[in-house]
């Protein structure tokens, strides 16, 4: 493997420097001199230790806050033998043996091996990203050091933190649909983010409107014209400011539900407030409450 340098040889003023990190050497690609035996390789470093398995990928796994120990466990090795191979006589074998059990009773904490196995399940279960993830287990780490875990449950806090890791990332998720999902008592996911919003001090963005329209058009199978007659009616509302201190699902299934009634559309105002998870009634307040603002369905 070679990398080009970009300047011009020094001697002949005619080639270009190529790097061979392999050898440590720069070399004119003209006239061949070498004109430098010592550089610096900033390249990762990637050592074997498993002699069976000799494939160049020994740096192990990289750090997870993701991980109860965040991926830096070590471990005294049970081969009982020193470093010179030869086998521990018994009194040095039961020190080892001791030492052994010390060290992993002292490092390892059962309730957060727990908290962070059951987040590997979250994310499958709600289908996060890796950055949300992570994002979640930072911010349980950050409610331990708070000693906020006193008087909550561990499923809780995690959920909590799962669904302020979406609404900063954007993801539309509700507290109904963590609920459901992960059989976690909405009114425990309420009192648990209201904790950790309030001590940490976690600035949690807006929802936006327009992230439920797509979920919701796309289980009320409503037509792709009146999806984006609802995107383009909902910029709409925001600029007029009939968003504000509303439910972002409320709003986004009653726009979705005013484009169905202009394009008569088959999905009624029961099977929208179905699928939103709001009640007809919040729909059709929302629907005068928008009328009375002055807001018209646009025109694609």
């Amino acid at each position: 493997m070679v990398m080009r340098v970009s300047m011009l040889c020094s001697v002949c003023n005619n080639g270009v420097p190529v790097t061979d990190p392999e050898l440590g050497e720069v070399v004119c690609s003209s006239c061949g001199r070498v004109l430098s035996d010592k550089t610096l390789d900033s390249r990762p470093k990637w050592y074997s230790f498993d002699a069976e398995k000799n494939n160049g990928a020994g740096t192990g796994s990289p750090i997870s806050l993701t991980q109860h120990d965040m991926g830096l466990a070590t471990m005294i090795s049970r081969a009982n033998r020193d470093s010179s191979g030869r086998r521990l006589d018994a009194s040095t074998h039961a020190t080892m043996q001791r030492l052994r059990r010390w060290d992993f009773r002292t490092k390892t904490n059962p309730s957060r091996v727990m908290a962070f196995d059951g987040l590997s399940g979250l994310k499958a279960k709600l289908g996060l990203s890796d950055s949300i993830v992570e994002k979640t287990a930072y911010i349980y780490r950050k409610a331990l050091e708070k000693q906020l875990m006193k008087g909550r449950s561990t499923s809780s806090v995690l959920v909590a933190a799962a669904y302020i890791a979406c609404r900063e990332a954007g993801v539309s998720r509700t507290l109904k649909d963590i609920s459901e999902i992960t059989y976690v008592k909405r009114k425990e996911i309420s009192r648990s983010y209201r904790a950790l919003v309030r001590e940490l001090d976690i600035k949690v963005p807006l929802a936006d409107p327009k992230r439920w329209i797509g979920t919701i058009a796309n289980k009320a199978r409503v037509s792709e014209k009146t999806k984006r007659m609802a995107l383009t009616t909902m910029d709409s509302v925001v600029e007029k400011g009939a968003s504000a201190g509303k439910n972002p699902t409320g709003i986004a299934a009653t726009v979705l539900y005013m484009c169905c009634l202009r394009n008569k559309e088959g999905a009624t105002l029961k099977s929208i407030a179905e699928v939103a998870g709001v009640t007809e009634v919040t729909i059709r307040n929302n629907l005068n409450y928008l009328r009375l603002r002055g807001v018209r369905v646009a025109e694609i």
